[in-house]
């Protein structure tokens, strides 16, 4: 259910189908998963039907979704869910909502990387490819395009959390990795694209390596070391090491010790949304703690 207790269920989808999309009404339609802010469902062999379901933060996305990801998407070496159709606000559901193409895989989170070298590989041309100029006029990143120190009382905040659910046992050497990073240069090039969103669950697997990259809701311009820090998440001991010698253009110092610092506040958040059980979900999300975790002693290993 939403916020709004608004059941979303197939009945629901095919109404909303037959009133703005009848083409598509009458394809077979499954549950795909129910995600952080939107529930996805599958529509047929190739589509899917993305609507929000929680935040309410999800309408704005899935419109920047459709607006952007379609031209972006034919120069990714991974799949994408590309937006299709545009659904928009109706009586029974008065929030937009996407169809787009059906990515298969199974998220990193329930099946990580195992073949680290090609899932590495996989990841840096992935990156490679996506970062590049963006136009004037793309979109911000609320907050994650500016200085990594500007986050730092929020960094605090969630390190003392952690710390205080026994899930941090050694803060000082957690809260050195984000100093180091806090007071690296600011990034000086022009705003990249960027994925915004990349953790485990965001990123899809088969055979143990890396098969479809989904949920593009936070895409914006800014700093590559938000998008880098996704290695510490998903790849394997030895992985980050692989992407860095495969992703173009080299990683300079500061950008690196930039995206320590995103890498070691994202696994802070994994750790309290998947082992504290809470933050936001009844229950959380089990599946996020055991990534964060082993990326933070990565993270710490090599600090």
């Amino acid at each position: 259910m939403t916020h709004a207790d608004t059941v979303i269920d197939a009945d629901l989808i095919r109404d909303l189908l037959r009133e703005q999309h009848p083409d598509l009404a009458e394809l077979p339609l499954e549950l795909g998963a129910r995600g952080w802010d939107n529930q996805l469902w599958r529509l047929g062999d190739e589509l899917a039907v993305r609507l929000p379901w929680a935040t309410e933060s999800a309408d704005e996305l899935l419109r920047k979704e459709h607006a952007w990801l379609p031209a972006l998407a034919p120069g990714l070496p991974l799949p994408v869910p590309v937006p299709q159709r545009l659904g928009e606000p109706a009586e029974r559901f008065p929030r937009p909502w996407l169809v787009t193409t059906w990515v298969p895989g199974a998220p990193a989170d329930r099946a990580p990387v195992t073949r680290g070298g090609e899932a590495a590989r996989a990841l840096a041309a992935f990156l490679t490819a996506l970062h590049r100029p963006a136009p004037d006029g793309a979109p911000s990143g609320r907050g994650r395009g500016g200085a990594l120190a500007e986050h730092t009382r929020g960094f605090a905040l969630q390190l003392g959390e952690t710390v205080e659910r026994g899930l941090v046992t050694d803060p000082g050497a957690v809260r050195a990795v984000w100093d180091a990073a806090a007071a690296a240069p600011g990034w000086a090039g022009p705003p990249l694209w960027l994925h915004g969103d990349l953790h485990p669950a965001n990123v899809l697997t088969s055979d143990g390596t890396l098969c479809g990259v989904i949920d593009f809701g936070d895409l914006f311009a800014g700093d590559p070391a938000v998008d880098l820090a996704s290695t510490w998440l998903l790849l394997p001991d030895g992985g980050v090491d692989a992407f860095y010698a495969a992703y173009e253009p080299a990683v300079d110092d500061a950008t690196l010790r930039r995206a320590r610092g995103w890498a070691v506040a994202k696994s802070l958040v994994g750790l309290l949304i998947g082992e504290a059980g809470e933050h936001g979900r009844p229950g959380g999300k089990k599946s996020w703690g055991p990534p964060a975790r082993a990326a933070l002693e990565r993270l710490l290993a090599t600090a």
